[in-house]
């Protein structure tokens, strides 16, 4: 079984030309950062014209091996606090599947534990992974 983290943005108003360059930034740093070239990273979808006021949509697929997994939430959950801070004025959700992932004005999209050295340690141990984070 498969767990993956989701996010979009809605609004009734599609995406400025500054606001699709500055997403466009984000996936681009994104991708060059992204720790891992055998793990899925930050995916954006095409627009879908059925669902005109959802102006960005997309998931990450979760890595099976735990000592990837929290480096890679902490990367894209960085990725889609970027997204968040480029694109302000949108109705914003992100979750892991049935999860809600919280939002802090200050420290942006993030979960217990995604920064903790000893269980990021404690899961590559786990898994084999190296815990490198970007």
């Amino acid at each position: 079984m498969s767990v993956s983290l989701y996010y979009s943005a809605r609004r009734t108003t599609p995406l400025t030309e500054a606001e699709s360059a500055s997403v466009a930034r984000v996936v681009a740093a994104h991708t060059a950062s992204f720790p891992y070239d055998d793990e899925e990273s930050l995916d954006l979808y095409d627009p879908d014209a059925s669902e005109p006021e959802e102006i960005i949509a997309g998931s990450t697929k979760m890595p099976f091996d735990p000592g990837h997994l929290m480096p890679v939430i902490a990367h894209v959950l960085d990725s889609v606090t970027e997204l968040r801070r480029a694109v302000p004025d949108a109705e914003w959700r992100v979750h892991m599947d049935d999860l809600d992932v919280p939002w802090d004005e200050t420290e942006g999209y993030a979960l217990p534990g995604m920064r903790d050295a000893d269980l990021i340690a404690e899961l590559a141990a786990m898994g084999g992974g190296d815990g490198a984070a970007g």
